[in-house]
């Protein structure tokens, strides 16, 4: 095998984790880190395909989905420090009211 199918093969495995992590987990933290992990399998397969076809625009990409990651995260913290004002708790269960 060649080394572009191993890192596509990494960039599988590490995106099922992240989506275990969210699928699975009930603590808001390792949700948000689940995200995260998914979003760097998807630049981590970008970069590869990017490379066996020889061409830039894959590893241009990746800037973009980086500074969204950022982004999200940022927002993310946000929001889990408004759930603890208001709630006292970062579990997901605890922000059960604000179901409309």
């Amino acid at each position: 095998m060649t080394n572009d199918v191993l890192i596509q093969m990494l960039a599988a495995f590490l995106f099922i984790i992240g989506a275990l992590v969210v699928l699975l987990r009930r603590d808001t933290i390792m949700i948000l880190m689940g995200i995260e992990v998914m979003l760097n399998a998807a630049n981590l397969s970008l970069v590869a395909f990017s490379r066996s076809a020889a061409m830039i625009e894959g590893q241009l990409q990746v800037f973009f989905v980086i500074t969204i990651a950022a982004a999200e995260s940022a927002i993310g913290l946000s929001i889990l420090v408004n759930l603890y004002r208001n709630f006292g708790s970062i579990k997901t269960q605890s922000a059960t009211t604000l179901k409309g």
